[in-house]
């Protein structure tokens, strides 16, 4: 239903909802490939009133937005090394991403050129080559090269999968004060007892920092590497990422887990 069907806006409705983007607008539809006019928020959907598709679908969303949503959830919690203060941001802390950016001569040709592939997002403190396996787990579709849709499927994803209203009161209508000091609570404790970031290593040599940096690339060529329980990289999980049981979604590499017993 159309919000404009309604004669009178119903408080249930409003209380659940939270505030829409007005940024954006004319942003094209990345699923209907030109066919959208662009994005036009609707009242109290979540979609574009144009195509009908989800706002995740127009990746509203920016790099700088991307890192602030992260630097939010790290801040205040065990993990908060990962993110950097904004210099005149009245305290704002935005996650330090990694990138990386792979250089590849071209033999072929009679002039020397380079093949230039940018990842928006790789596991931080790896070696160059044990980064590529990793991401050589993770299907060709859902790899991050900037400008692919492996790109837009993690953009797409952490819109999705970390909303700012699970994280920040003031983005949701409708909470008393007594739901307010809830849900401030409720954040502080699952930073402090359920966040988690993984980490990227071989097996038997992940959780000892920096010093197994230097062995890590010696050994990644030394066969198939054993079976490994403990969340390292091994070739059982295809995606090389982790994925939800429920709806079997992948869960973008640079996004946290919230674990839940």
């Amino acid at each position: 239903l159309e919000g404009e069907a309604f004669p009178t806006r119903c408080p249930v409705l409003f209380q659940m909802s939270v505030s829409q983007p007005q940024s954006g607008r004319g942003v094209p539809c990345l699923r209907c490939r030109g066919t959208c006019a662009g994005f036009e928020p609707h009242s109290w959907r979540k979609i574009c009133k144009s195509c009908k598709c989800s706002q995740e679908d127009h990746s509203l969303s920016s790099d700088l937005e991307d890192d602030r949503k992260i630097g939010r959830l790290l801040s205040d919690s065990k993990y908060a090394t990962l993110t950097a203060r904004v210099k005149g941001g009245d305290g704002v802390r935005i996650y330090k991403r990694n990138r990386m950016i792979i250089t590849n001569p071209i033999v072929s040709r009679k002039d020397p050129t380079f093949d230039t592939i940018t990842y928006e997002w790789a596991p931080p403190g790896l070696t160059q080559k044990l980064a590529m396996q990793y991401m050589e787990l993770i299907p060709k579709e859902m790899q991050p090269v900037a400008g692919t849709d492996g790109a837009y499927y993690r953009r797409r994803q952490l819109m999705r999968q970390l909303p700012l209203y699970d994280q920040d009161p003031s983005q949701c209508r409708g909470l008393s004060e007594d739901e307010l000091k809830l849900m401030e609570d409720f954040v502080k404790k699952y930073k402090a007892e359920a966040l988690g970031v993984g980490e990227v290593a071989l097996p038997g040599q992940g959780g000892s920092g920096k010093e197994e940096g230097k062995s890590q690339d010696k050994s990644i060529a030394a066969g198939k590497p054993p079976e490994s329980t403990n969340g390292a990289l091994e070739p059982a999980p295809a995606e090389g990422h982790y994925r939800c049981e429920t709806c079997k979604q992948t869960v973008p590499g640079d996004c946290p887990v919230v674990y839940a017993d």
